[in-house]
């Protein structure tokens, strides 16, 4: 025992060879220390230690010998089925500075405090509605679309809102923590009894079985989109009386699918895909195909002969997709030729469309918009007039919001966007706290920011249509709400008042592309109405104050649906 001990003691006496062994046994000890505090780290969100730091530690020596796929499985990705190589995410997992895995957390964890304690089947408040359980089969899969995994958080409502901001009609979960989009159900329908795993982040509802999907049918926003993988489905529509000059290519295919379509239009470089039986033709919105008379989809209840699930139409009834190919015809934008004589202004309330108003203007005139302000993330989204001085007479019109009786008879003409005060004070809140496209926070919602913003901005909605009706030279209104229902007759009357013609191709281009990058989806409602009576009782009486001056300058008055109930 004594000579081990000896030449122990020899070899820490050189010096070299004690300080190197000294660094290396201090690295060993700090990786040590560092390499339990991540696994503890990672316990959760709420810090749950013992218990949970053991499980993370002994999973991690076995994370040491598995291979990458295992890992593979649990990053939280969209992905399109094996039927395509697109690729999708959700707006936290895009690549940016800060950390996915974060936001994850936080968005994840305020949805299940909102629905904590809640049947997701009766959870059928205007957002969705359960369908039943379903057979999946993983080599065809009933739900077609992307699809969502997620082994540690996934919720009902989280797979909802998430296949509802890709604009499908239903979401399916699956194994307690798979999230599956589609258009429509391409599979029977089983016993309730066979849905009977819990969700992984919300042990109080249910997310199907395995192999067997707990779907529901979303009720989406009106201007929401209903998808077929990367194509939007635009109806069932009537044969036109030229089917040769509407739909310039066309070709048979055998075991027609919409897939086949689709890609066939798409290679063409055509934004529309037409399905009649075994043949698609391939062409644009024209007025000789413009989809404005939509027939009942019962017509087109024709079943694909390479699809048992998928409708085709027939020789009298076509299915139409759009597909991802843009339409050129309304893209190029540049300012005027000339200086324009008269000041055109295009105001609103803030959060009453007018960016959208812009995108609109610009693809159906072809000419920028100026602002009175200078926003660098629209001039960085395309919007060239905005770095423009508003008087520089270049654009084909203005955006404003102010109100004033000298900012007013600055401009000789304008069109007035009104909207809803309660849908516009609402998104002109998402928009002060979350952006252009973003949501404000459960945070800003449930603190003091809401009233305090109600109160100061509720007023400015009337006086700002009050003022312009008073001080405006040439006014013309538009409703937001009617721009949204009928957006070709809407859209064309406003170019005629900007003095221009009417180009109607560039009308219907414009319909196939009239959400731009300005555009809030889905399902991401509130779970309770932030109005209280007393903000309803202040906001309903402005609204009968705009009603009525609207009646006495000879204009409809606002809308039914804005009126009090």
């Amino acid at each position: 025992m004594a000579k081990p001990l000896l030449k122990i003691q020899r070899y820490f006496r050189r010096k070299p060879v004690r300080f190197f062994s000294l660094i290396l046994l201090y690295l060993t000890a700090g990786s040590l220390v560092f390499l339990h505090s991540g696994f503890v780290g990672d316990s959760g969100p709420g810090g749950r230690g013992g218990r949970d730091s053991a499980v993370a530690l002994e999973m991690g020596s076995r994370a040491a010998s598995s291979d990458n796929r295992g890992l593979g499985i649990m990053r939280r990705v969209f992905k399109e089925t094996h039927r395509s190589g697109r690729r999708y995410g959700p707006p936290w997992m895009k690549r940016t500075g800060h950390d996915p895995e974060r936001k994850a957390e936080d968005y994840t964890r305020n949805w299940n405090r909102a629905l904590k304690g809640r049947n997701a089947k009766d959870m059928e408040d205007g957002r969705a509605k359960y369908i039943g359980c379903y057979i999946d089969d993983t080599q065809k899969r009933a739900l077609r679309g992307v699809s969502f995994f997620d082994y540690k958080k996934m919720t009902v409502f989280r797979c909802q809102d998430n296949c509802a901001e890709r604009g499908y009609m239903y979401a399916g979960l699956e194994f307690g923590a798979e999230c599956y989009c589609g258009h429509k159900i391409q599979a029977p329908n089983c016993s309730e009894s066979e849905c009977n795993m819990e969700c992984k982040g919300e042990k109080s509802n249910l997310c199907g079985g395995a192999n067997r999907l707990s779907i529901y049918r979303l009720e989406l926003s009106q201007e929401s989109a209903r998808r077929y993988g990367s194509a939007i489905f635009k109806g069932c529509f009537h044969r036109p009386d030229n089917v040769t000059l509407a739909l310039p290519f066309s070709a048979v295919i055998q075991n027609m699918s919409v897939d086949k379509c689709v890609d066939i239009c798409t290679e063409r470089e055509k934004s529309l895909a037409v399905l009649a039986g075994d043949r698609c033709h391939c062409g644009f919105p024209t007025p000789l195909f413009s989809l404005h008379e939509q027939e009942d989809e019962k017509m087109c209840l024709h079943h694909c002969h390479g699809e048992e699930f998928e409708s085709c139409g027939n020789n009298e009834y076509f299915v139409v997709y759009q597909t991802q190919v843009s339409d050129n015809r309304c893209m190029d934008r540049h300012f005027l030729p000339t200086h324009a004589k008269q000041l055109v202004a295009l105001a609103s309330f803030p959060g009453a469309g007018n960016t959208w108003a812009r995108h609109l203007i610009e693809l159906a005139t072809g000419f920028y918009t100026g602002s009175y302000y200078f926003d660098g993330s629209l001039y960085n989204k395309g919007f060239k007039g905005e770095r423009d001085h508003w008087r520089s007479g270049r654009t084909i019109c203005i955006k404003t919001h102010e109100s004033g009786k000298k900012e007013i008879e600055a401009f000789d003409s304008g069109i007035v966007m009104i909207r809803n005060p309660y849908k516009a004070l609402m998104a002109e809140f998402n928009r002060k706290y979350g952006g252009h496209i973003g949501f404000a926070s459960q945070a800003h919602w449930k603190g003091k920011e809401w009233p305090e913003f109600v109160k100061n901005y509720a007023p400015w909605w009337a006086s700002h249509t009050l003022d312009w009706l008073r001080y405006g030279k040439n006014v013309h209104v538009v409703h937001f709400e009617e721009l949204k229902r009928d957006l070709f007759s809407r859209l064309k009357g406003m170019v005629q008042f900007l003095g221009l013609k009417v180009s109607e191709d560039r009308l219907l281009c414009v319909e196939g592309q009239k959400d731009g990058n300005f555009k809030r989806s889905g399902l991401r409602k509130l779970e309770y109405d932030p109005y209280t009576p007393e903000m309803r009782a202040s906001i309903n009486e402005l609204i009968r104050t705009v009603d009525t001056a609207l009646k006495k300058r000879k204009m409809s008055g606002v809308p039914g649906e804005y009126m009090p109930r």
